[in-house]
């Protein structure tokens, strides 16, 4: 074959190939900052768009947080409707705009900080292991005070009810916390009405609601998610998590 001909098979071959590799790649934008990424990087699709006429879902988190407590109630909240339709803003909120850390490890970059948290519909509150940073933490108590404010309901989950009794938002109301938590909860907070955690799981008083907390958050989320839509969204949430397969498993 002559030598210009396989010369210029070799040069269509490359140009060709960077055709190809630019179409496979995307021009978007991220705050400020532009970058280009294959389209095989699913990130812009599951960025969920900030709508301000939906009501707004706020996770607390703080180090050291309980993973499953911000999970469940992202979990459940996050979900569209059937025909694909969304129906919240579920945000991430804390003190500052570092990252936290869970008490699983799991790195979490907060959405907003207490500065710059949008008006909530809800309020989330989870737990921690040890709760004595927290609830010594003037920010983290004034902000649940300021915010409790516009919320149409808060919710605590597991040990986040020392929270609430740090904040005397719910003063007077009933709230359970975790498994064996219940006795130094009232010690602690006398103005609330602490219920039997051996036997209570879940309970309502008002704008308040509150768990035991781990998986039990799915409890809180999945009440609330009803309330606020129906109880056909509900069904179609515990379908999408399978939440029959969990309940009927033996082992």
């Amino acid at each position: 074959m002559n030598k210009s001909i396989v010369v210029a098979i070799v040069m269509f071959s490359i140009v060709f190939s960077s055709c190809n590799s630019d179409k496979s790649k995307t021009n978007i934008t991220i705050g400020n900052h532009k970058k280009t990424q294959a389209q095989t990087d699913t990130l812009t699709t599951h960025l969920k768009p900030f709508k301000t006429g939906l009501p707004t879902i706020g996770l607390l988190i703080y180090n050291g947080v309980l993973t499953t407590e911000v999970t469940a109630s992202a979990d459940v909240f996050a979900k569209p409707t059937e025909d694909g339709k969304q129906l919240f803003n579920v945000i991430t909120i804390a003190e500052t705009e570092n990252p936290i850390v869970s008490e699983e490890g799991l790195k979490i970059i907060p959405d907003y900080t207490f500065g710059n948290c949008p008006k909530l519909e809800v309020l989330f509150v989870p737990s921690a292991y040890d709760m004595y940073a927290q609830v010594h933490n003037k920010n983290i108590v004034d902000f649940i005070k300021e915010k409790n404010k516009e919320t149409k309901y808060t919710v605590s989950n597991c040990a986040g009810a020392q929270l609430i009794g740090a904040s005397g938002i719910a003063d007077g109301k009933k709230i359970v916390t975790w498994i064996g938590g219940g006795e130094q909860l009232q010690k602690d907070y006398p103005n609330l009405l602490v219920q039997n955690d051996s036997l209570v799981t879940y309970v309502e008083d008002g704008k308040f609601s509150s768990s035991n907390g781990n998986l039990t958050s799915y409890i809180s989320a999945l009440n609330l998610v009803e309330k606020m839509t129906s109880k056909a969204h509900r069904d179609f949430v515990e379908s999408y998590l399978y939440l029959d397969r969990l309940q009927n498993w033996k082992q």
